[in-house]
């Protein structure tokens, strides 16, 4: 089982979404504690994060240390906000 670290900027998008939208991200970030690539995450090109999973209209880019069994959200947002 993989722990879970937020950065600042997912955990301040964390706190200022809606509860809905809140509720979704938590239960998909929480089965990538079981299933740290599961078969919707894709790879992602540059520095921001090795993987991102989609919901709706918003991504979550994170970061896998198999070696500490460590995800790292690195961010959290739209489509068109996530990638700059």
């Amino acid at each position: 089982m993989f722990e879970i670290v937020y950065s600042k900027r997912s955990g301040k998008f964390l706190k200022n979404c809606d509860k809905s939208l809140q509720k979704r991200i938590l239960q998909k970030i929480e089965l990538l504690k079981v299933e740290p690539v599961p078969h919707d995450a894709k790879k992602v090109q540059g520095n921001k994060g090795d993987f991102r999973v989609r919901i709706g209209d918003y991504r979550i880019l994170y970061e896998l240390n198999w070696d500490k069994k460590v995800i790292l959200v690195a961010d959290i947002d739209k489509r068109s906000k996530v990638y700059k």
